[in-house]
């Protein structure tokens, strides 16, 4: 990609399975979380959320290249990095996730994984009414929550720091092809790290 984009100019960058599992998710684990007592609601929304955070991590092989694990799981010394850069408000911009987003992602799916499959291990003949299995399903559930949280946080902080709205991007799919002149100053002039097709 050219260093030079035309002002106003927009990519695609997430796929629509990418942006449907991500509202989808949101969606699923609200309503189940919301729902506890509410058995025939709380159960298939969680084996819904299983099913689709499974296709997810299938995509993650398979996808688009802003969708590969490859194109946006950095390494912990990445991450640190690039966390440290972010407390100075120096961390550069990256058209997928940033190293810390795709941190942030893995972590997310793994949680979801770990609340909706010890949920279906909650109605299995071999762990009903274990309590170390109820309350691995309700614990993780609050930490998710928590991580959800972060997560909002660094999307406000991310959009600020580069003058785009990352909400928006993940409902187009679409971002500008280049940050704002006034962030590109202000930011070390890192490449971007354009993952491989």
């Amino acid at each position: 990609m050219s260093g030079h984009a035309a002002p106003g100019a927009e990519v695609r960058v997430w796929d629509m399975f990418v942006r449907l599992f991500h509202w989808g998710a949101v969606a699923l684990f609200a309503a189940a979380f919301l729902s506890p007592d509410e058995k025939w609601l709380h159960e298939p929304l969680g084996y819904l959320l299983l099913v689709l955070v499974m296709a997810r991590i299938i995509w993650g092989f398979i996808g688009t290249a802003h969708a590969r694990f490859t194109g946006f799981v950095a390494s912990p010394a990445a991450v640190l990095r690039y966390l440290r850069l972010l407390r100075e408000g120096r961390a550069p911009r990256h058209l997928g996730h940033n190293p810390a987003g795709g941190a942030m992602i893995v972590l997310l799916l793994a949680m979801l994984v770990l609340v909706a499959g010890s949920g279906w291990m909650t109605e299995t003949d071999r762990w009903f009414g274990v309590p170390w299995v109820d309350h691995l399903h309700h614990i993780s559930a609050k930490v998710l929550l928590l991580l959800v949280g972060v997560h909002v946080a660094g999307v406000v902080v991310s959009s600020a720091l580069h003058g785009e709205n990352l909400v928006r991007a993940m409902i187009t799919g679409r971002k500008p092809a280049a940050a704002p002149s006034w962030q590109q100053s202000r930011s070390l002039a890192w490449p971007y790290r354009e993952p491989r097709s």
